[in-house]
């Protein structure tokens, strides 16, 4: 049998109840509705980290971000280094093999050249490199002498390129789609398109707001940004039926991390009600390593292999990924530690799956162990720090984290604290940095 073709779809800070298959009251998603009715949706599905970077190191590698080195948001000032030459991508991987690898849309792990897209296996990439540009002139305006000097960062295959004035999200899906269509059957690919939406800046195309008259600007602007991924979703699957691979095509969407409360997403102030996005009934955003911030919706699609309108419950996380797909494809294992583990035993055997799942970020930890999970220094975004430094959740009984069961279970909470800082304390402190 042919080996599987591979579509990696990973959006933006969007929150876990941004869609209409989990649970958004007016956010219109059909075609994201549809792959999770003809697919797999996870609902206790991770990301490796609350911010961009670190999520899509491990997403690419299957390692944890404090092994990687990238543990930060990178900076997108030109020439800045990233994700190390020493680590393998799931497109390396994949390209050694035999497979066509394309990425269209947001990198986020180095600026310069031998960080780029192109030096990590992909062979056809176009999109930017910083962390967010201007949806239309495809500007970077941070971190340039604090926006005075700031860089256009669209680029093909390190050439820069222009397209002023085209909506990047449909760009994207033009590029991604137009990629598909080019590729010879005989030989398998992989596409990985890295959407930067729904992150700021809040652009969209008036078709999408007027699809949403009845609402306030704040959430008819979000609306309408994930409306335009839900259908660059929906033509990127018509042009697998299209050409014939939609059965062999291994298709996995998620996003890189909780919503944001940044300034620019229209911030209201208080802890559970802002505009930038939704993360339900979790706690926490973008930046915390409570669940608001690290768990996302997460879709998996192979129809020559599984059956649709399956939930799967058991946690998973990013790192997953990696060796799931290598599985999938028939390909052995890497000579380096990856530390995901393939779901498709999971998937298939039911059998179970992470013991532990541990989280790092700035001075925050986090484990999750069965229904425990444990945070310690958590915040709740950027900014604002949670009430308890030490916070244990029952997440079967208290899955939005609001009840501190540390002193009533004072035995579990040192266990986990010990396995976490001895989990930590293992990993090299080799940041990348600017």
């Amino acid at each position: 049998m042919k080996r599987p073709n591979i579509i990696i779809i990973y959006c933006d800070d969007l929150g876990y109840s941004d869609l209409g298959c989990y649970g958004s009251s007016f956010i219109k998603t059909p075609y994201l509705d549809q792959l999770a009715e003809e697919g797999i949706r996870f609902t206790n599905w991770y990301s490796n980290s609350p911010v961009c970077s670190p999520s899509r190191a491990s997403l690419l590698t299957g390692r944890y971000p404090a092994r990687i080195g990238v543990e930060k948001i990178l900076g997108g000032k030109r020439g800045t280094i990233g994700l190390p030459a020493r680590e393998k991508t799931i497109a390396s991987m994949l390209k050694e093999q035999g497979y066509r690898t394309g990425l269209f849309g947001k990198w986020h792990l180095g600026v310069h050249q031998d960080h780029s897209p192109n030096a990590h296996g992909f062979e056809e990439s176009f999109g930017f490199l910083a962390g967010c540009v201007d949806y239309y002139s495809h500007i970077f305006y941070w971190e340039q002498g604090n926006g005075v000097n700031p860089v256009h960062d669209l680029w093909h295959n390190g050439q820069e390129v222009w397209s002023n004035g085209e909506y990047l999200t449909e760009l994207i899906t033009d590029k991604a789609t137009a990629f598909i269509v080019e590729q010879n059957k005989d030989q398998p690919f992989l596409v990985y398109v890295p959407y930067n939406a729904p992150h700021y800046p809040m652009h969209a195309p008036q078709e999408y707001i007027d699809r949403y008259p009845d609402l306030p600007a704040d959430k008819q602007i979000m609306a309408a940004m994930i409306s335009a991924v839900d259908d660059g979703v929906g033509r990127i699957v018509e042009t697998l039926k299209q050409t014939g691979q939609y059965e062999n095509t291994v298709i996995f969407f998620s996003s890189d991390n909780g919503p944001s409360t940044e300034s620019r997403n229209y911030l209201d102030g208080t802890e559970d009600l802002y505009h930038g996005g939704s993360a339900g009934i979790f706690r926490g955003h973008k930046g915390s390593l409570f669940e608001g911030g690290i768990r996302e919706p997460a879709l998996m699609s192979f129809p020559a292999r599984w059956s649709g309108g399956r939930e799967v419950k058991e946690p998973c996380v990013m790192m997953d990924v990696v060796p799931t797909l290598l599985e999938l494809a028939g390909i052995d294992h890497p000579d380096h530690h990856l530390d995901g583990k393939s779901i498709v035993p999971l998937l298939e055997h039911e059998q179970g799956h992470h013991d532990r799942i541990y989280w790092s970020y700035e001075n925050q930890l986090a484990v999750r162990e069965g229904k425990w999970k444990l945070v310690l220094n958590g915040k709740l975004d950027f900014s604002r720090t949670a009430a308890d430094t030490v916070h244990l959740s029952d997440l079967e009984a208290d899955p939005g984290e609001r009840v501190n069961e540390s002193e009533q279970y004072a035995q579990k909470t040192a266990e986990l604290k010990e396995a976490v800082l001895n989990w930590y304390s293992g990993f090299s402190r080799g940041t990348v940095h600017e």
